[in-house]
């Protein structure tokens, strides 16, 4: 599955739970830049903005221009977006939290 640089972008900061205000923040790249770089006009950023977003994301460039990130794709299709930003919050919870958590979806299941 081979997305544009916006579609790649968005499925990273989707993926890492990262806000367009926190890679802002890591990049030095005003949000309103950002934006444009995710909006439907997708503008594509030069290679040296490329190169900040990917090293503040952790990937490759080629990763969020060709969608070549297998971890991405694997993820994106097994596990929802809602799955992630739940396993995401549970992380931060103590023993008993999650306990309680569990006991929860059992309900639900």
């Amino acid at each position: 599955m081979k997305f544009n640089f916006r579609e790649n972008l968005r499925v990273e900061l989707n993926y890492q739970g990262v806000t367009i205000k926190e890679l802002s923040a890591r990049t030095g790249i005003p949000v309103a830049t950002l934006d444009c770089y995710l909006g439907t006009r997708a503008t594509v950023p030069s290679v040296d903005t490329a190169v900040k977003i990917a090293k503040a994301l952790q990937v490759t460039v080629e990763d969020l221009v060709i969608g070549e990130n297998k971890n991405v794709e694997k993820h994106q299709n097994k596990t929802s977006q809602e799955a992630l930003e739940i396993s995401r919050w549970v992380k931060n919870l103590n023993i008993e939290q999650c306990k309680t958590i569990l006991k929860l979806i059992k309900i639900f299941k």
